[in-house]
């Protein structure tokens, strides 16, 4: 199948959704020169199969006599799924469209001071929404790893490993998407805010990888057990 043109000169508006795509259109688009979906997009999606993975654990638990008293955390939690999975495709546009201003702040021309001024104020702006979107996308994903954790306290042993492989997912997607807000944040001239949004990053990635760890040694324990 032929790589779709995304180039970023284009309006987006005409653009499919990428969360539309085939697997191989999406594969195609991320391993072309294009700038998007690039690490962002890909960490949305890695995270939304992780979280697809956790939702199907919980409905091969769903109706099971021995899992009954959980039954309406189940359904609860399903639904609760659902919903982050779609959150997290969005997010793989919404990255894009978050990129696109600073992507376009480039090239804009710097020979006069007042155009240097200018280019300075857009990317000022730019370089904000850029980091914006990988950090509200590390907080979904984060929303994710919680409701993993418990999938794979409540969820049937046949399907563990899958709770864990949905938790390796996820931590890697977001460690994935924080380093778009590092590189961002890099280059702002107002390291007040650069350092602001570098701890709420930081903040995350610490708590999430607790969360990581006692996830996928209960998983680890529930497959092999005492050998």
């Amino acid at each position: 199948m032929s790589t779709l043109n995304f180039s970023m000169g284009d309006n987006r508006d005409n653009m499919p959704e990428m969360k539309n795509l085939t697997i191989d259109e999406f594969a195609s688009v991320l391993s072309s020169a294009e700038p998007v979906p690039g690490g962002g997009g890909a960490s949305g999606l890695v995270a939304a199969l992780g979280m697809g993975l956790g939702n199907m654990v919980l409905a091969l638990t769903s109706g099971k006599k021995k899992y009954a008293a959980y039954q309406q955390e189940i359904d609860e939690s399903m639904k609760k799924a659902g919903e982050l999975k779609e959150k997290l495709l969005l997010s793989i546009d919404r990255d894009a469209e978050a990129f696109e201003p600073l992507s376009k702040a480039y090239s804009l021309p710097r020979e006069s001071d007042e155009e240097k001024a200018y280019r300075d104020e857009v990317m000022k702006k730019a370089l904000v929404t850029a980091s914006e979107a990988p950090l509200e996308q590390m907080r979904l994903i984060y929303d994710a790893m919680m409701l993993i954790r418990r999938i794979s306290e409540i969820g049937s042993p046949l399907a563990i490993s899958d709770a864990g492989a949905a938790i390796q997912f996820a931590f890697a997607a977001l460690k994935a998407s924080s380093l778009n807000v590092y590189i961002n944040t890099k280059l702002m001239k107002e390291r007040e805010t650069a350092e602001e949004m570098n701890e709420r990053a930081d903040r995350m990635i610490a708590e999430a990888e607790q969360i990581y760890d006692e996830t996928y040694a209960r998983v680890l324990s529930g497959i092999k057990g005492g050998n």
